[in-house]
């Protein structure tokens, strides 16, 4: 093992990072590899996973019949372990010439089926019901593909993950890809694949959205943060995704 003196621009101090022969290599991990076993073990027990919470009132929102057509989403799409398994593993996608989250779907299909509001990003509620849709593809390979209708957002997505940005001009790529396995701050840099989300993270004692953790990022680097729902972020999104395709989908997950 060797030791590196390497300025962090970030934090604006000089930081010890220990350069391990695992950060050397280029096999893909996800943020559960880095974790301590006791974090892992939070995340692998279903009864200990504190995103339970949001599971059950996910699956409470899936039956409850709501708005002036009365209709809920096991009107349209029965039964959930169903009808959902494998959906999440393909956002975000192309819908009707438009990229869309999985998120972004939900609400869509909130507006349009059920004729209620669409609920607020970070919004429990659209946590929830996106963690429960989600969770039903738990352990199934990410399967984002280049295709024609994508191309241009995906070019779009892989451009804004090596732009730099921000008063500290640093890309996504330069934490997430060269320095990846890196310690900052005593913390593992991780290589960025989204595979659990919504996540719940310790940090924030709560479950949050992919996009949370993103602007978080983007505030870190002093860059004005995309906006909840906007294509710049579905863009990167659908990069993040297709850069982490065929790793199994852990949501909900638990990182630090």
């Amino acid at each position: 093992m060797r030791i590196v003196q390497i300025i962090v621009c970030c934090i604006g101090i000089t930081s010890t990072y220990l350069v391990t022969a695992e950060a050397q290599t280029s096999a893909r991990q996800s943020g559960y590899q880095s974790m301590s076993a006791e974090n892992q073990a939070l995340q692998d027990d279903p009864s200990a996973n504190p995103a339970v919470f949001w599971l059950m009132d996910g699956q409470t929102l899936w039956k409850d019949s709501a708005g002036p057509k009365q209709k809920s989403c096991a009107s349209c799409h029965g039964d959930s372990g169903q009808s959902m398994k494998g959906v999440a593993t393909h956002y975000p996608k192309v819908m009707s010439g438009k990229l869309q989250t999985l998120e972004g779907q939900i609400n869509q299909c909130r507006a349009f089926n059920q004729g209620l509001p669409q609920f607020a990003y970070e919004s429990k509620q659209l946590l929830a019901l996106t963690a429960f849709v989600a969770n039903q593809s738990k352990g199934l390979p990410i399967d984002v593909q280049k295709t024609a209708n994508n191309q241009s957002d995906l070019k779009k997505g892989h451009d804004w993950f090596y732009q730099r940005m921000g008063q500290l001009n640093l890309s996504c790529a330069q934490c997430h890809e060269e320095r990846a396995g890196l310690k900052l701050g005593g913390s593992i840099i991780p290589q960025a694949h989204p595979t659990g989300y919504p996540i719940y993270r310790i940090e924030w004692q709560s479950l949050g959205s992919l996009e949370r953790r993103l602007r978080n990022c983007m505030s870190g680097v002093r860059a004005q943060p995309f906006e909840y729902g906007s294509t710049e972020m579905a863009q990167l999104e659908l990069y993040l995704m297709w850069r982490a395709r065929g790793m199994p989908l852990e949501t909900p997950a638990v990182r630090p």
